[in-house]
């Protein structure tokens, strides 16, 4: 048999689709695995989100239930609306602020990498046409 890369004529069609095929799934499995990894960070992170989150609000409530109550009993009787009225838009507040905290968190956008990746696949299957 004649090695047609021996004698310059380059590599025949059978050996080019090989290469393309090797290559095509060889992509195809870096891109899985950077998928599923970020799979994992991405479901590391929202676990942790809610743990924290969850928490965060248990001791929040406790100590503004806590703190309110000491604070209105120590106003004279006929002030105590009005501190109730205050701590309202004191909480309101921390509401507002909190909701902007956890726009926040998730301003991440999730398999960023990922979508670039197949982008960056996407153009250079496109230089081809």
């Amino acid at each position: 048999m004649i090695d047609l890369e021996a004698n310059g004529h380059g590599p025949g069609i059978g050996r080019l689709v090989q290469r393309v095929t090797s290559t095509t799934f060889g992509a195809l499995h870096n891109r899985l695995e950077l998928l599923l990894i970020e799979l994992q960070e991405e479901k590391g992170r929202l676990i942790e989100a809610l743990i924290v989150g969850i928490g965060l609000l248990f001791a929040v409530l406790l100590f503004l239930v806590t703190l309110t109550a000491t604070v209105v009993f120590l106003f004279p009787e006929e002030y105590r609306i009005y501190a109730l009225g205050g701590f309202t838009v004191l909480y309101l507040a921390g509401l507002i602020a909190g909701i902007f905290i956890l726009k926040g968190l998730f301003k991440h956008k999730p398999f960023a990498e990922s979508i670039r990746q197949v982008k960056k696949d996407a153009e250079w299957i496109e230089s081809f046409k």
